[in-house]
């Protein structure tokens, strides 16, 4: 019999470590997670009856552990028998609290004394075998997960090869279960190809707003450096070209950032479009109405993360001014796509509370996938206005296209390299399969 200890950072490179060394015939003799990542003890040429034989040998006698701990308890109950019957029995009480028995006596301190090694070991025996146990059912979870996946690619591998190319796309596991479940039972590899690009497109939905038709009021909301302020620029200069600058206006409302309002009115001269500050609610209200015969207003607003305390105020503030200022107005979430998908779902579960009537996407130029972005736009059921992919004003920007963006991301996913791999498919997929 072989055994090896084997540390890797998590218990998938461990069991990748034994099954690369020890073969598919290896016993796992325990798991323990450690500072330095998880510890596996493992055997091959597994021999039970000697392991046990070898415990036996090792292993102090149980009867000769605990004798001490019974000494220890039987004397100070003889001390109390003793004490219990050198006093003269009493008449009962009767009162319903009389059936009640008395509490049990506190343990001596000779007692207490006994049981505590006990007690901390069987506390730290109880802790491993919890390790233990998480371990096992942490290997369990992703040997049936392989086993699941495994099963689907032979059993459907039209639909496995959809699912990876969702994965490639970085379209995230709910997204793409959702859109493989609207899949037909049959599929033919051109089918498999293209069928789910065009359900992607179907899914996401768009506004069907035009750049050159911004009537009203429209606020632009977003964290720290999505790219509102040159967002505004570019939707500003389309009207601009369209309703002429007398009709456009610009509306600042961060105090925060350093140098926020100077890079607007930058932007407004160039335009020739007048700039207005406003940084509270009655600012911004006294101006809503002031500019109210104006085609288009923009409003650029500070940003602010989903943990920021000014967030909701900021949405106070937004809400209270669109309500008073005489025109609805319509706060557009600006998401960069370069973001991490985790990120972009904080962004749009933080501003939701505002009644978004739309989001922006930016910086598509940036992005090395835009599954994120269309993962979050799909389970979220947001339409999408435009997207820039520059900094050009006003060049970069254009009319949100499903089929479009849905394309821009498979040309993407061709520079991804080679295909996701199986471990990493059966964990993102392997449970659903098995309706675990």
């Amino acid at each position: 019999m072989k055994i090896k200890r084997f540390l890797a950072a998590d218990m998938r490179q461990a069991m990748r470590d034994v099954r690369a060394e020890q073969g598919a015939d290896a016993v796992i003799l325990s798991t323990r997670r450690l500072e330095e990542g998880i510890e596996i003890i493992a055997a091959v040429d597994y021999d039970e009856t000697l392991m046990r034989e070898a415990v036996r040998h090792n292993t102090p006698s149980t009867e000769a552990a605990r004798a001490p701990v019974k000494e220890a308890v039987k004397e100070p109950s003889k001390e109390r028998a003793k004490v219990v019957a050198k006093e003269p029995p009493k008449e009962p009480v009767k009162e319903v609290r009389a059936a009640t028995p008395p509490p049990p006596p506190p343990p001596a301190p000779s007692e207490m004394a006994a049981l505590q090694p006990i007690v901390e070991q069987s506390a730290l025996e109880t802790a491993r075998i919890r390790s233990e146990l998480g371990g096992l059912r942490q290997l369990l979870e992703q040997q049936l997960s392989s086993l699941a996946w495994n099963d689907m690619e032979r059993r459907s591998p039209m639909r496995a090869r959809v699912l990876r190319d969702m994965s490639r796309l970085g379209v995230e596991t709910d997204v793409a279960r959702q859109l493989i479940d609207e899949l037909p039972e049959e599929l033919n590899a051109d089918q498999a190809r293209y069928l789910p690009l065009g359900l992607l497109s179907r899914s996401l939905k768009i506004s069907g707003r035009r750049l050159s038709d911004n009537h009203g009021v429209t606020a632009l909301v977003g964290p720290t450096g999505v790219g509102k302020t040159t967002t505004i620029a570019k939707l500003a200069a389309c009207a601009v070209m369209n309703h002429g600058p007398s009709k456009v206006a610009l509306v600042s409302t961060d105090h925060y950032r350093i140098g926020a309002a100077a890079q607007l009115e930058h932007y407004g001269r160039l335009l020739g479009v007048r700039v207005y500050p406003a940084y509270d609610a009655a600012g911004l209200t006294q101006t809503l109405h002031l500019l109210r015969d104006h085609h288009t207003v923009l409003v650029d607003t500070a940003g602010v993360s989903g943990t920021d305390p000014r967030l909701q105020q900021q949405m106070e503030v937004l809400r209270d001014a669109g309500v008073q200022g005489g025109a609805k107005m319509r706060a557009c979430l600006v998401l960069a796509a370069n973001a991490q998908a985790s990120a972009l779902e904080e962004s749009v579960r933080a501003y939701l509370p505002l009644q978004l009537s739309a989001c922006i996407a930016t910086k598509l130029d940036e992005a090395p996938s835009l599954g994120g972005l269309l993962s979050v736009l799909i389970r979220h059921r947001l339409p999408l206005d435009c997207t820039t992919d520059g900094q050009r004003v006003p060049e970069d920007i254009s009319a949100a296209d499903a089929r479009v963006l849905v394309c821009r991301a498979a040309q993407t996913q061709k520079r991804l390299g080679p295909s996701v791999e199986d471990m990493d498919m059966a964990e993102r997929f392997g449970m659903a399969v098995a309706g675990l």
